[in-house]
């Protein structure tokens, strides 16, 4: 391998299932969840962020993009069968995000402080370890 020649970056294919058990639901709220929270790193503070935060800097548009990936995770909490108490606490969040998200500036930090789709992957992890012990995730 010549070492002046770039190194093509490799392409990391992510599969995540398809099927309506709760493992399945699990790794795609686990994984929309990173995506809009965790999916990059600011250098030099070392503070995860992700596209809540990036694409919330585009007014008004930014706002229905992440509001509208975050109704995805109360939508697949509805196919769980979780009450309509968590999924009532869930679209508050939600709410809550996109209205101080709405503001100039103030909701751009506000997205960094307040994570509801952090909040909300801890509710429904929390209905599926209780209701569906087949779907946990043993770490080890």
């Amino acid at each position: 391998m010549d070492p002046r020649r770039p190194v093509p970056p490799r392409i990391i294919e992510m599969q995540l299932p398809t099927g309506t058990d709760a493992a399945s639901v699990r790794a795609r709220v686990t994984a929309m969840e990173k995506l809009l929270e965790r999916s990059l790193v600011i250098p030099g503070i070392n503070m995860p962020v992700g596209l809540d935060v990036i694409v919330g800097l585009v007014p008004v548009l930014g706002e229905i993009i992440t509001t509208a990936m975050g109704a995805y995770i109360i939508w697949e909490a509805r196919n769980l069968g979780m009450s309509r108490w968590q999924q009532a606490r869930m679209g508050a969040n939600v709410l809550f995000d996109t209205a101080i998200g709405a503001i100039p500036v103030v909701g751009d930090v506000a997205d960094l402080a307040f994570r509801s789709n952090t909040k909300n992957l801890k509710i429904i992890l929390k209905h599926i370890d209780k209701h569906h012990p087949e779907a946990r995730v043993i770490e080890g």
